[in-house]
Order: C-alpha cells, then sequence, then structure tokens
C-alpha cells in the first residue's frame, strides 16, 4: 500500500526520503484500548446507485465514485472485526441542517434532483448498529466542537483507527487533531478514499510521517487478536 503515494513524488522528495535523519524509520505503535472512527461515509460522498465518478458527480457533486465504493466494500470486514472483538465505534456524519464557513451552500449543495437516500444517510453497507455512536458535525475534523474525545476518554480509549473521506480532508484533519489530543492514530488507508488520486496518496503519505500508522484491515485484524489475546 505504501507505494501508491511514490508516483506523486518528486525527486527532490524521493531524495530526502533517503535522509535516515528526517524520514520516519519505524511505527509510532498504537496502544491496547482502540475504538474505530468511521468518518463521514454518507451516500453524499459516494454517489446512489454505484456509479462512475463523472456520472456520479451529475447527480451528487461531492461523490466519489466507484473508487469509494470500494472502499465501503473492504470497510464491511473493518467493521465486522471491531464488532467481533467489541471495541467503540464511532461514525461521523454532517448536521447539513446550514450553511457553515466550511460547507457555505449547505445540504442543498449535495442533494441530489431525483428520490434517494438522504445525503448525510451513512450507507447501508457498514449502516451503524444499536450500541454504535453518531457523532453529528460541524467543521471537518470529528473532534472539533464534538463530544467524540470525551466519549474516547470516558471508555478508557487510548487508540483510534481511522477510515472514511476524504483522506485529505475529513479523515486528515480528524487524525492531526486525534494525534494532537494524545491518542495513538491507526490509519486505515484502503477504507480511506478522495475525489482526487493525488490527493489520496499524499495525504497518507503525510498522515504516516507525522500523526500516526498507516495500516490495512489485515493489520487490524492483527492488532485486535493481539490485544485481546493480552487482556485474557
Amino acid at each position: 500500500m505504501n507505494d501508491g503515494w511514490s508516483r506523486f513524488l518528486t525527486i527532490s522528495d524521493s531524495a530526502l526520503l533517503g535522509a535516515t535523519t528526517w524520514a520516519k524509520s519505524g511505527p509510532f505503535g498504537l496502544g491496547d484500548r482502540p475504538a474505530l472512527l468511521i468518518v463521514d461515509d454518507y451516500y453524499a460522498a459516494l454517489g446512489y446507485p454505484r456509479m462512475e465518478l463523472l456520472d456520479a458527480v451529475k447527480e451528487w457533486p461531492s461523490a466519489c465514485g466507484l473508487k469509494g465504493w470500494e472502499a465501503i466494500d473492504r470497510t464491511v470486514r473493518l467493521v465486522q472485526l471491531a464488532r467481533d472483538s467489541g471495541i467503540p465505534i464511532f461514525y461521523t456524519t454532517s448536521f447539513g441542517r446550514r450553511p457553515t464557513p466550511w460547507n457555505r451552500k449547505g445540504a442543498n449543495a449535495l442533494r441530489p434532483r431525483g428520490a434517494g437516500p438522504g445525503p448525510y444517510e451513512i450507507v447501508e453497507e457498514i449502516a451503524p448498529a444499536p450500541g454504535d455512536t453518531i457523532i453529528e458535525k460541524s467543521t471537518p475534523s470529528a473532534l472539533q466542537g464534538t463530544s467524540l474525545e470525551i466519549l474516547l476518554r470516558s471508555q478508557g480509549c487510548d487508540t483510534l483507527l481511522v477510515c472514511g473521506e476524504s483522506t485529505s480532508g475529513c479523515v486528515r484533519a480528524s487524525v492531526v487533531d486525534a494525534c494532537t489530543a494524545g491518542f495513538a492514530v491507526g490509519i486505515v488507508g484502503e477504507c480511506c478514499f478522495d475525489r482526487f488520486e493525488a490527493s489520496h496518496w499524499m495525504s497518507l503519505f503525510d498522515l504516516n510521517q507525522k500523526y500516526g500508522d498507516l495500516i490495512d484491515v489485515d493489520d487490524v485484524e492483527k492488532y485486535l487478536r493481539n490485544i485481546s489475546r493480552s487482556a485474557e
């Protein structure tokens, strides 16, 4: 998965990565009390029904198209792993009811003309279950102006596993704020998506270098199995 950003790096960037005085030399590490954070996996971010990106944005202006749906399909397994392990699961969605400095046009900018699911409804494939928590946010970050940090600390969580969209926007903001708040962060890159491929990969590159560890669903499965054994 790390190779995905290599084609967007300049010669100078690659040379800097070879300088052992700067580049990240190993994982930062995760704690032993994780929660899963699913950022903004709602229909407005994907388009419905499933269709190619340039078709999707005609009806859903903020859609990410099939790349997003592929990430959702991988997230199905991630959510099941979290449920099987009994760790807390948090979803974010947007207030979507009025314009904000972040979304100046409000919900109408994201609503398709035809009938269908609501723009801020979490997609059915990974829909919240009883016991999960849905956080409504009005900024890109899941931690700014919400109760998420308080809820995490009240449950003793020290680690946040993050996925969702967009990698360069709300995922990035949430990861940076989680790191700033002192949580260990695992960015589940194959379950993140963006409208622009370059933004997706370079955001994963930056987040992995500075704020957390880039992991995949297989890594999450091993990690959750190991902490479960440690708790026995």
